[in-house]
């Protein structure tokens, strides 16, 4: 089968979409198919890793490496590529993503795939325009372009049911997003005391991990309180802080007037190979977010066999199931009381371990991905037509153009 995948967001960008995006295409090539991606170019970003194909792109007013898209895709890949597959797959709503329906819809005649990957009322925030009217404006959004494809995969039940609610009439289809189980499980444990010599980190110190973009939808200030409670009764426990993002100066700034400077470390943002390590390195994952479709890094978490104590929200009480991975809690202060429980319960911590690897199993990425491709064949015979004659027409009547304007 031949896949296109059209993002908004990808490298050099490290997020969960692009992580979501790349992965999957690994998967589906591992598993003998073809994908290829349609993302934006971005300086300083891989050009031509594996078959990712980069259309023009403009920088936007604020200070952010996300870029405006520009809806142009080379002649010659709409004819060797994009007029060839059999699924067109978007993981935007934005301006890739109505490409990725106009391809689908009205070019080629091939099913259109959406998966929904972020709570968009959360980040009304960043909108100039307030956050009523752009909330309003995402919403009505979200329902149109959903209910314009074939299948919308959403990452948990809970999300299927807000988008249910918003009147999204399309099928759902709930399939989390994948990690590679393997990558978190085979890590050297000279890693966890390579690593803490390489921050400063002392090796017995208690050490809580927090993965996330820094940004304001993700509650980071939150994770410095739990820290904050924890050290009452564990003084040398520590917080690792991976990734980068619009706050970084405002959370420094937040831990030197809490006075946490030797207690919060900051990694900055870190290639995704090299992330298993850090999880090595740690003895517990906080989750302070409540804005997440999923949160990819919980199931990274339990790959790696981390207890996860997590801020309550419907999305994550689905990510953890029945699962007893380490707690569910409404406040900081329940947060910091189950953190210190897991740190020093040894029991506890040894069923909550446990229950992490257990819980993996519904995330690893070679299962989700012959999911998504169980879809790709279900909105395929659901088409009702066999399309490959009228796709051969139109990728001839596309090289046909290519020829002559070769000959001009």
């Amino acid at each position: 089968m031949r896949v296109a995948i059209f993002t908004e967001v990808y490298r050099p960008i490290v997020n969960g979409v692009v992580t979501s995006v790349e992965s999957l295409a690994e998967q589906l090539r591992a598993l003998g198919h073809e994908a290829f991606t349609f993302a934006p170019h971005i300086p300083r970003g891989s050009e031509s890793a594996g078959r990712v194909f980069r259309m023009p792109s403009l920088p936007l007013p604020a200070r952010t490496q996300y870029r405006l898209t520009l809806p142009l895709v080379a002649r010659r890949n709409k004819i060797r590529f994009l007029s060839r597959c059999d699924i067109i797959h978007s993981h935007s709503l934005f301006i890739t993503g109505w490409m990725a329906a106009y391809y689908a819809r009205r070019r080629f005649h091939v099913p259109l795939v959406f998966t929904y990957h972020t709570l968009l009322e959360e980040y009304a925030h960043y909108s100039p325009l307030g956050r009523r009217f752009t909330t309003q404006l995402t919403r009505e959004l979200t329902r149109n372009y959903a209910n314009a494809a074939d299948a919308v995969i959403v990452p948990t039940k809970a999300v299927a049911a807000a988008l249910r609610d918003l009147g999204v009439r399309t099928p759902l289809c709930v399939v989390p997003t994948g990690v590679d189980i393997d990558a978190f499980r085979h890590i050297d444990r000279g890693a966890r005391e390579s690593l803490r010599t390489q921050l400063g980190i002392p090796a017995d110190a208690p050490l809580l991990l927090l993965v996330s973009r820094l940004a304001q939808e993700k509650n980071i200030p939150l994770a410095f309180d739990v820290l904050q409670l924890v050290r009452h009764d564990l003084p040398g426990a520590r917080l690792l802080v991976v990734g980068d993002g619009p706050l970084r100066g405002v959370l420094r700034e937040s831990v030197r007037n809490r006075g946490l400077e030797s207690a919060v470390f900051f990694a900055g943002a870190v290639e995704h190979a090299h992330i298993p390590a850090y999880y090595a390195a740690a003895d517990l994952f906080v989750f302070p977010s409540v804005t997440e479709t999923q949160g990819l890094v919980l199931a990274e978490a339990f790959a790696a066999g981390l207890p996860v104590v997590a801020m309550d929200s419907p999305q994550t009480r689905d990510v953890f199931g029945e699962h007893l991975a380490g707690e569910i809690a409404p406040s900081a202060q329940a947060m910091a009381r189950a953190a210190r429980e897991l740190l020093t319960d040894a029991q506890r911590r040894a069923q909550a371990l446990l229950h992490a690897k257990t819980a993996a199993a519904a995330f690893d990425i070679r299962a989700t991905a012959g999911r998504v491709l169980a879809i790709y064949e279900a909105v395929r015979e659901n088409a009702g037509f066999d399309q490959s004659a009228l796709r051969e027409t139109r990728m001839d009547a596309l090289e046909a153009q290519e020829n002559s304007h070769r000959l001009r």
